[in-house]
Parts: C-alpha cells; sequence; structure tokens
C-alpha cells in the first residue's frame, strides 16, 4: 500500500512538471510571434502610415503598429532618442541627421500640390512668381492676372517636412512672409478652401474638391509628370531608421518586407502615392 501511495505521489509530480513544461512552450512561442512597432513624424504621411498599418496588421495580428503624427523634424528626433523604431519624413534626410546614423529610406514619392480657394480664377504660375509670392514680392492677385484681392499665403510650421521640402525647392528658404502658419497637411486645405484670396501647399494626396489646384510652370501634378521630372514641386515619403535596415528588430523587418510587397505597393498606390523607381 505504501509503495502504492508513492508512485501516485510520483505520477503527480511527474504530470505537473510536464504541464508546467507546456505552460512555458506556449508562453515563449506567444512572444516570439508577436511584438509592437512604433512610428512618429510627418503629418502628411497620415494618410499612408494609416492604410499601411491597417494592411499590415491584417497580415500580421500579433505585431501592434502605433505611430503619431508631430512633424518630420519630431518624428526624426524620436527616432535618434530612441524612443520610436522609424521617424517619417516628408522630405529628404539631412546630413546633420545623417551623421547622428540615421539612414533614409525612401517609400514613396509625392507630389506638393499648391492650391488656392475656389472663387480664385488664377489656373497656372510660374515657380518665379510662386516664391515671390510666399517672400512678399507679389502681394495681390492681379499681378497674376486674377482679381484685385489681396494674396494670403497660408503655410507649415517651422520643422514641417513639407514646409522644409517646399522652400528648398523654390528657393526661398528661411524668406517666407506667411500671413499663417499652421501645424498640420488638413489644417492648410481647410484654411484655404475657407479664405478669400488664400494660397497654400500640401501634400498632392490630400487635395480634395474644396480647393482649387494649380499647375506650376504649366505643368499639371501627376504621376507621370512627377516620374518625369517635369513638375518641380516633388518629394520623397522617409521612413528612417537608426541604422540599416538588415539591422533592426523582426517587426521593422516584417515592417518593410510588408511594404516592398505586391500588398504593400498596392496601400501606397491606393493612396495616391507614386512608387519610387
Amino acid at each position: 500500500m505504501k509503495k502504492k501511495i508513492i508512485s501516485l505521489i510520483i505520477a503527480g509530480s511527474l504530470m505537473a512538471l510536464s504541464l508546467t513544461g507546456c505552460g512555458a512552450s506556449g508562453a515563449d512561442t506567444a512572444e516570439s510571434n508577436s511584438g509592437s512597432l512604433a512610428l512618429a513624424g510627418s503629418t502628411s504621411m497620415e494618410k499612408l502610415c494609416e492604410a499601411m498599418s491597417e494592411s499590415f496588421m491584417a497580415e500580421n495580428p500579433d505585431i501592434t503598429v502605433t505611430v503619431e503624427y508631430t512633424g518630420s523634424g519630431a518624428g526624426l528626433e524620436s527616432l535618434a532618442a530612441g524612443s520610436v523604431d522609424i521617424g517619417n519624413a516628408s522630405r529628404a534626410i539631412k546630413e546633420e541627421e545623417s551623421s547622428q546614423g540615421i539612414v533614409e529610406n525612401i517609400v514613396a514619392l509625392d507630389g506638393i500640390a499648391v492650391i488656392t480657394d475656389k472663387e480664385n480664377t488664377v489656373e497656372d504660375l510660374t515657380t518665379e512668381d510662386l516664391a515671390k509670392v510666399y517672400t512678399g514680392e507679389i502681394t495681390n492677385w492681379e499681378e497674376l492676372g486674377g482679381e484685385d484681392e489681396s494674396i494670403v499665403p497660408i503655410g507649415r510650421e517651422a520643422g514641417s517636412g513639407t514646409r522644409d521640402a517646399f522652400e528648398e525647392l523654390i528657393e526661398v528658404a528661411d524668406n517666407c512672409s506667411y500671413s499663417q502658419e499652421l501645424d498640420s497637411t488638413g489644417a492648410v486645405l481647410a484654411k484655404v478652401a475657407s479664405t478669400p484670396g488664400a494660397i497654400g501647399y500640401v501634400s498632392l494626396d490630400v487635395v480634395d474638391d474644396t480647393v482649387t489646384g494649380l499647375k506650376l510652370n504649366g505643368v499639371e501634378p501627376t504621376e507621370e509628370e512627377i516620374l518625369a521630372g517635369n513638375y518641380v514641386l516633388q518629394r520623397p515619403f522617409v521612413m528612417a531608421t537608426m541604422g540599416e535596415i538588415s539591422e533592426q528588430n523582426e517587426q521593422v523587418q516584417a515592417w518593410f518586407d510588408y511594404i516592398n510587397s505586391d500588398a504593400g505597393k498596392e496601400v501606397i498606390k491606393k493612396v495616391g502615392l507614386i512608387i519610387p523607381n
């Protein structure tokens, strides 16, 4: 009887160890197939990031993606500080940023559209005239073939990737005179739409029928014209990393693998952006 009791105790102990082992194995497996991915930066990239995150998480349900829209400069600062995995910038990476180890990964191309309120009769501007508008040399639409109406230049806040790209491309960096500086693409779109005489610049993919998009030098901002290099206001959408992609964790590598897949490229096209050659 005593031997039987001892045998039962040993069997019970072995079973408990077996169950504990199974539990640990399951936890390890769950951990290896899950994780998080944090991005921060450009407000112009919101449409792309929201669509890409949704599609990516549908294919990778154990990876949680979070994105904050803090502006290109702030996003790259967060990346350098190690608080996010990816810094989104709607402009090229600057030399002082790359010297910190930040690597530029271009995922899409975007046109910067110049927009006016719907009542404006001007349809086309030269790059030179656009520069004069934003430096305050031209202040009335009549000087550009429009109505006798004061021009209201709207732009983005300092540190915005859209502003940096726009000012650099028309060669007016740090020399602009804005009526208002707003902190998001959507805010610029809404302000221009509701302000008589306003002009502004936004990411091409957000332009809708509340505003009028202008030609520049007779060229419309289309995919064909951007890829051909004929439309001057174009910029990269960058998802920057600290070091090369191959040096990143599994979640970051999975993210870029998805972006470069057929499914990821389809997302880029659907939000109105251009896949770089």
